[in-house]
């Protein structure tokens, strides 16, 4: 398995002859108005343009996968994508008719822990719950996925969430090959953290079974996590050989 990562959570997963675009925010630097505004700097997101290799990647991408509907996980440049490419689409059920309207071509619908088959594989739709405390309910329906795919790693995608008890199921009983953590502690300007804090970024890696892959970071202004924060605590943790923080447009393979 390869993993192409294209820019904050927006990344392409290699399988054999399948490429899977994971929540695509494809618009140009300062398209998306700022999520926050006195906490952080209130800049126009994202913050960066897309890698200079996208188009390669976007031309290979033969199915999508959804976590949830905030624009920093799909925008309108992503809708367009998958719209125009008439993309299969895998979402979960919740989301469905939204996207429908959208135009865009749902292929499978997933509900909370429900394995379906997945092109050959298999796909599980895992509860994720986007933030600490109140903000969590206005934040809405979030799912990640833990996709098995024939002859390949495993990889869960946490998506857009806080350390939970589902999250700690799927490390310790699942053990997928490769676990993805939003890792950029995202916070409007009230509430608590929308997504994993320091500590249980710590705690998230320490107990993931195999590699980590650390995203969501340096693209959108609510994230105040980025790459030199992570790669500090990684050193202190001593797990620099399991944890991968790439670079945009970077790819490695698990």
């Amino acid at each position: 398995m390869k993993i192409h990562h294209l820019r904050s959570a927006t990344f392409v997963i290699e399988s054999n002859k399948h490429f899977i675009l994971v929540d695509p925010m494809l618009g140009k630097k300062g398209s998306i108005p700022p999520f926050a505004f006195f906490r952080h700097k209130p800049r126009k997101n994202p913050y960066v343009e897309m890698p200079t290799n996208t188009n390669e990647i976007l031309n290979k991408v033969t199915h999508a996968v959804i976590t949830h509907l905030h624009p920093d996980h799909i925008d309108s440049a992503g809708y367009m994508f998958l719209k125009t490419k008439n993309i299969p689409v895998t979402c979960s059920q919740h989301d469905e008719k939204k996207l429908r309207k959208k135009g865009l071509n749902i292929d499978k619908t997933v509900d909370y822990n429900v394995p379906i088959n997945f092109y050959g594989g298999k796909i599980t739709c895992i509860q994720a719950r986007h933030g600490y405390g109140f903000i969590a309910k206005p934040m809405g329906n979030v799912m990640g996925f833990y996709i098995e795919l024939p002859g390949d790693s495993s990889i869960y995608i946490s998506s857009d969430t806080i350390y939970t008890k589902d999250v700690e199921r799927v490390l310790t009983e699942l053990k997928p090959d490769i676990s993805v953590l939003a890792a950029g502690s995202a916070q409007f300007d009230f509430g608590g953290p929308l997504l994993m804090n320091l500590k249980d970024i710590e705690k998230f890696i320490s107990i993931a079974p195999n590699k980590v892959y650390a995203n969501h970071m340096e693209a959108v202004n609510h994230c105040p996590t980025d790459r030199s924060k992570l790669k500090k605590l990684v050193t202190q943790m001593c797990a620099e050989n399991k944890v991968i923080i790439p670079n945009d447009g970077e790819t490695f393979e698990v």
